[in-house]
């Protein structure tokens, strides 16, 4: 028997939040936690989704086509449902997932599971799809199925990256450009990532309300300016002329994600200048946003951000993915990194008697690259991927 072994990385984001469903650019990095998925012929005639990470195992027939249960199970339940809409409908299978991306902290495990449930599916089936792809595919195996309306850079990072880049995505249209993060004093800084503890899941009701808000001020702006594809391409000016037109809460929302891709902007440049220092700024005003405009940050990560602030080697930090909880992402001088993560955990301890878990990060290579040859060990049967 043979059988395939693929894998996908966690993100972390660090800049571009709440724009990748609004034609804007957003900025992840991959990072070392990864998810893994198995899969081998199964003799019974069904599907079968199991993990170590979860205690249900959910089996199937290939012509079930049930709703979701709200399980883990769902993202490549969900994946395997976008292969059988696309007419790829894959022999009998058992599908093992597991995986180190901390779950509900904002680091993208579920398009983790789905992209490598997707290279698996694909190396099972012998079947290709370009990156852009796969992404979209996983996208909406998240939004049909799972029912979280989430945005497209999490499948797209998943999906691109490459070690010691930054991608730079154009969520529009997925064209994309890959920065350095080893220019000038950049070189020195690390990426630190403080996990809150505060679970969130996107697929709830606070997240679909923010999206919800954002896209009911988006169509009086393109009403207004009938030119306009998206809040990608709007103005704060353009925004302002329709403040009266929308309510508050809408207008936070838009006024947020058109700051947020001036924003992604300006660290690109500081990306290409090398310069921890400004970058750091920006990330810092970023938080303040997702605070005050989006509103989908929490007392917890506010606690953090501002304590990072004022910690030696701290450039800057903000929080990154859905919010609600989750993580923050902070740029530190590398020769602080560690006295950085201790010092932060030890405050958090103490204000609220909760462990922050602390992640120096490495930017990493995405799926497609590391999984461009299918090398089979003649020893095991396994063809990784």
């Amino acid at each position: 028997m043979t059988a395939f072994r693929c894998s996908a990385p966690g993100r972390v984001n660090l800049i571009g939040e709440h724009t990748d469903y609004t034609g804007g650019f957003v900025m992840p990095v991959a990072v070392q936690f990864a998810t893994t998925a198995r899969i081998s012929s199964a003799a019974d005639g069904m599907y079968r989704f199991a993990s170590d990470q979860f205690d249900t195992i959910r089996v199937m027939a290939p012509e079930d086509r049930s709703p979701r249960k709200g399980e883990w199970s769902d993202y490549p339940v969900g994946v395997l449902r976008e292969f059988q809409e696309l007419g790829i409908c894959p022999s009998p299978f058992d599908l093992t997932v597991n995986g180190n991306v901390p779950l509900g902290a904002g680091l993208s495990s579920s398009a983790s599971i789905e992209v490598a449930t997707a290279m698996a599916l694909l190396a099972y089936c012998g079947k290709s799809m370009g990156p852009g792809e796969i992404a979209r595919l996983c996208q909406r195996a998240e939004n049909r199925y799972v029912g979280s309306p989430c945005g497209i850079m999490d499948q797209s990072i998943a999906v691109s990256a490459l070690a010691g880049k930054a991608l730079l995505l154009n969520t529009r249209d997925l064209s994309f450009e890959l920065l350095p993060l080893d220019r000038g004093n950049l070189a020195e800084s690390r990426i630190v990532v403080a996990n809150s503890g505060v679970k969130h899941s996107i697929a709830g009701g606070d997240y679909g309300l923010r999206r919800r808000e954002v896209e009911a001020g988006q169509a009086i702006v393109r009403q207004r300016f009938p030119q306009l594809r998206d809040l990608g391409d709007a103005t704060l000016e353009q925004l302002e002329q329709c403040r009266s037109e929308m309510s508050v809460e809408s207008f936070k929302r838009c006024r947020h994600i058109i700051t947020e891709n001036a924003r992604v902007a300006r660290a690109k440049a500081a990306m290409l200048a090398g310069d921890p220092v400004q970058l750091g700024t920006v990330l810092t005003a970023a938080h303040a946003s997702e605070r005050d405009d989006f509103e989908c940050s929490v007392e917890e990560v506010d606690f953090l951000v501002a304590t990072a602030a004022q910690l030696d080697g701290c450039y800057g930090a903000r929080l990154t993915g859905g919010g609600f909880g989750g993580c923050t992402v902070n740029l530190v001088s590398a020769g602080k990194a560690e006295a950085f993560g201790a010092a932060l955990k030890e405050a958090y301890r103490q204000r609220y008697q909760l462990e922050a878990e602390i992640y120096v990060c490495e930017a990493v290579d995405g799926a497609i690259a590391r999984n461009l040859a299918i090398m089979t060990s003649a020893e095991k049967g396994i063809a990784t991927c």
